[in-house]
């Protein structure tokens, strides 16, 4: 996509620079980075966009997504995480195939870019995932994904059973033809699913891969009690001690969840630089619990948010995730300031930018990051009065509110709508395409 120069006009800035900088300003986009942050005019050529009354702010990142399980909305109810998982999520990741796994996920990046997202981290089924690539490539965001690598697990079903061999080799692939993909904005992530579904083999190799190549290793850790429990049978060990074991921790690793995380566990990881992930709506809807989030923070953990998968929370948008995050924190501390809005704020942008490894290219507002950027408006009826801009974005804003998103500097929602995207097809056909993966999994 051609990179216009950009000139945002008339915001007000919320920086998420290391001051933590809200003034009002104008922004200068030029070959897809931020060039200046100030009063300033229009350069010649340059196209405007009219932020009054509005937010410039960072994209938002979601740390921890399955763009596959976009067409399995409403398919998984009212279940356990382990059974969620056997009886529902795996046959129907399972009856996929490429073109089912396109729609699903163009769906997903489809309402999360409407939505203010601009990066996220993915987690694929096992098979077809050029498919996913692809869709990212096409929709413009940036994104680091891998396949989901699982080579045991019981209630596994065959198509997705692999050999230690088989997943390392296709991850490999993967990686070669993927990373430094969409003109820079696509990388590649391994992702042993859980300790559950990989051997000791799967986790070791690929841990040695991720730090052959520079890459981040993205996977769960103690996200429901019976699932610890079954790891403890299985392994004799905690999965944070299993993993820890086989290599996936530490700078390199991004573990999804940690709600059944204890303090000494959570010194160990912030010790060891391993970053998590709250993902609050499906911890809430799976009744796994309330992470920790406040202790994950004094440990000194470095946290992300997610919204992890359509079916285990229904909206994917980061907005709710940021308001939950900073409530349950507050519940669960019995105390009001446990959490601030700048802190979940700041875990939806810079921070979060930190976890995939990306702070030195996005998540603040600052010359020389590349413009992946918001403008979200601060007008709204339900959000009025107006007092303190972070507040408002955390606690009252929905995804309505984003008006124009850019990504790389190219702007990719104009008025709350994708731009040269036709959304009523997408819709259409990720619903032709839930219909079909339906029938063949039989659920």
């Amino acid at each position: 996509m051609t990179r216009e120069t950009w000139l945002i006009r008339g915001g007000t800035v919320v920086t998420m620079d290391p001051a933590r900088t809200v003034r009002r300003a104008d922004v200068l986009v030029r070959d897809g980075r931020i060039e200046r942050v100030g009063r300033l005019r229009p350069p010649e050529g340059a196209a405007v966009l009219d932020a009054t009354d509005a937010a410039v702010m960072p994209g938002l990142v979601q740390s921890h997504v399955h763009l596959c399980q976009s067409l399995f909305r409403g398919m998984a109810e009212d279940l356990p995480l382990l059974r969620w998982l056997r009886a529902r999520i795996w046959p129907l990741e399972a009856a996929h195939d490429g073109r089912s796994l396109y729609a699903s996920a163009r769906l997903g990046l489809a309402a999360m870019m409407r939505a203010g997202t601009t990066a996220v981290l993915d987690m694929g089924t096992v098979h077809d995932h050029d498919a996913v690539f692809e869709a990212m490539r096409d929709a413009g965001v940036r994104g680091l994904s891998g396949k989901a690598m699982m080579d045991r697990g019981r209630g596994c079903p065959a198509r997705l059973r692999e050999s230690t061999r088989e997943s390392l080799t296709q991850s490999e692939r993967l990686r070669a033809r993927w990373h430094g993909a969409g003109e820079g904005r696509l990388g590649y992530a391994y992702a042993p699913r859980f300790v559950l579904s990989c051997s000791a083999s799967l986790l070791e190799q690929t841990a040695e891969a991720a730090r052959h190549h520079g890459l981040l290793v993205h996977s769960h850790v103690a996200e429901h009690a019976s699932e610890r429990a079954a790891v403890r049978r299985a392994r004799g060990a905690e999965d944070l001690a299993v993993l820890e074991r086989h290599g996936v921790c530490g700078p390199r690793a991004v573990l999804a969840h940690g709600v059944q995380l204890g303090a000494g566990e959570l010194r160990r990881a912030a010790a060891l630089g391993t970053r998590l992930v709250h993902c609050p709506s499906a911890n809430l809807k799976l009744a796994s619990g309330i992470a920790p989030l406040r202790a994950m923070r004094r440990a000194g953990v470095r946290v992300g948010l997610g919204a992890d998968g359509a079916p285990c929370n229904d909206r994917m948008d980061l907005w709710t995730e940021m308001r939950l995050a900073a409530l349950l924190a507050k519940v669960q501390a019995a105390d009001p300031a446990a959490v601030s809005a700048a802190d979940v704020l700041a875990m939806a942008t810079c921070e979060g930018a930190a976890v995939l490894g990306l702070d030195g290219e996005i998540g603040s507002v600052e010359p020389g990051k590349r413009a992946d950027l918001l403008v979200v408006r601060l007008d709204a009826l339900g959000a009025a009065p107006r007092a303190d801009v972070v507040t408002q974005l955390v606690y009252a804003t929905t995804p309505a509110d984003v008006r124009h998103v850019l990504i790389d500097g190219a702007l990719r929602v104009r008025d709350h709508a994708l731009v040269g995207v036709d959304e009523e097809t997408i819709r259409r056909e990720a619903e032709r395409a839930a219909r079909r993966v339906r029938a063949r999994a039989g659920v």
